[in-house]
């Protein structure tokens, strides 16, 4: 036997569940039954509207003294046997009589019936009506405020004196403040014209507090380097003075200045960067202050030469910067500093981090059509080669200018190849 698989359900499929069919029955059983009283209450109503129009007839008017209530009642009786009930009756009767219920005028009501008629109409008309006559006031419209003045006299008599009061908007004297606060920070003193002496004064006045903060940062980083190693970010950052009258100097001053001051404080090792599980387990707080000063001067030293570097850059390529507080013509001399800083730098700290980076910036200087930075980059190679002991940074310097001597077909000044010798 082939056991036959059984056809899923619509409601399967759907996975409709039972509460929710259930629900849904119930809905439909309770609108139903809902249209079924909407329907009565339609019928109940039609056969009370047919029943008030056969009913009400035009009675003349009586004294109620005279009205005779065995006459009434049978009028009344006489009126319900006239009246035929709803089923007997055909569509077109039915909407006749529905038609006759609503269009019954104020004639065909009796007059002597204590029912009040129309009590919902009446009830919203008195509401409506409430509301009409409150006085209607549009909100846009400010109020005229009147200031009595002085009464006038005349032959008539006195004739009394009023005029508006300016209605002043908030909103507009706000804006007008706002519109005059600027103009009030605009307006600034006229600056006075400095003679010549004057400005040599003022230079000097600057120069003199700009050497005073740089010999204050340089011997508070020597006192103690590594709780001070931040003041040589600030150091560091005074390369880009950018006051016109001074931008030159200090920035040869600030150079000179990190230039000895790496030279004193670099240790006289390698500095390398830590693992993640170095830099992960725990170590005393003289350990924790050792690394963040290896760390800073690394991150210092590197931004030093990366400045120096974009000097001379700016130089050799005639490039002036977006600000022109140095000109054209003083990059040279800042150029030639920022040389001599990378010469001593060479010789200084051939066992330190970024030596091989300073040679690949010397070597080709050395071919330079400037006399004075060719001359002082080979001398700086002379003499490393001089000191240099373990060999490391002089085989270094050797790769260099091998490799940029063939670069250049052997088209290269003679002090390249003399400083060999």
């Amino acid at each position: 036997r082939r056991n036959k698989k059984q056809v899923p359900s619509f409601r399967k499929l759907l996975k409709t569940s039972k509460v929710k069919l259930e629900n849904k029955l119930k809905n439909k059983q309770f609108k139903q039954q809902s249209t079924l009283k909407k329907y009565r209450k339609e019928q109940r109503k039609l056969r009370q509207a047919v029943k008030d129009a056969v009913s009400k007839k035009p009675v003349p008017l009586e004294d109620p003294k005279e009205k005779q209530p065995g006459k009434r009642i049978e009028r009344e009786e006489e009126e319900e046997e006239e009246a035929l009930p709803l089923d007997m009756m055909d569509e077109d009767d039915l909407q006749l009589m529905k038609d006759l219920g609503q269009r019954a005028s104020f004639l065909t009501r009796d007059i002597s019936s204590s029912e009040p008629v129309h009590v919902k109409k009446r009830k919203h008309e008195s509401v409506i009506d409430k509301y009409e006559k409150i006085p209607r006031t549009l909100q846009t419209a400010p109020e005229k405020e009147l200031i009595h003045l002085l009464p006038i006299k005349d032959k008539s008599g006195i004739i009394p004196q009023t005029r508006e009061k300016p209605v002043i908007d908030s909103n507009q004297d706000e804006e007008d403040q706002e519109e005059m606060e600027p103009e009030e920070e605009i307006i600034e003193k006229p600056i006075k014209e400095l003679t010549l002496e004057e400005h040599l004064i003022e230079r000097k006045k600057k120069l003199q507090e700009r050497k005073m903060h740089i010999a204050a940062l340089a011997s508070a980083i020597l006192s103690d380097p590594e709780s001070n190693i931040k003041k040589l970010k600030e150091l560091r950052s005074m390369l880009m003075e950018q006051d016109p009258d001074v931008a030159v100097t200090v920035r040869k001053l600030v150079i000179v200045s990190l230039m000895e001051l790496f030279k004193d404080i670099t240790p006289s090792y390698k500095i390398r960067p830590l693992t993640e599980a170095e830099k992960s387990t725990k170590i005393r707080k003289e350990t924790q202050k050792l690394r963040e000063f290896e760390e800073g001067l690394v991150s210092q030293y590197k931004f030093y030469l990366e400045n120096l570097e974009q000097m001379i850059k700016d130089w050799k390529q005639r490039k002036l910067k977006k600000s022109n507080v140095v000109s054209l013509k003083a990059y040279k001399g800042l150029a030639e500093v920022a040389v001599k800083s990378l010469c001593e730098l060479l010789v200084a700290l051939p066992h330190f981090n970024f030596h091989n980076n300073i040679i690949v910036l010397i070597v080709p200087l050395m071919n330079d059509m400037s006399k004075l930075i060719s001359e002082m980059c080979c001398e700086a190679v002379k003499k490393l080669f001089k000191q240099d002991k373990l060999g490391q940074a002089s085989l270094g310097v050797i790769k260099v200018i091998s490799g940029y001597v063939k670069g250049r077909n052997y088209e290269v000044r003679p002090e390249v190849s003399l400083s060999f010798l």
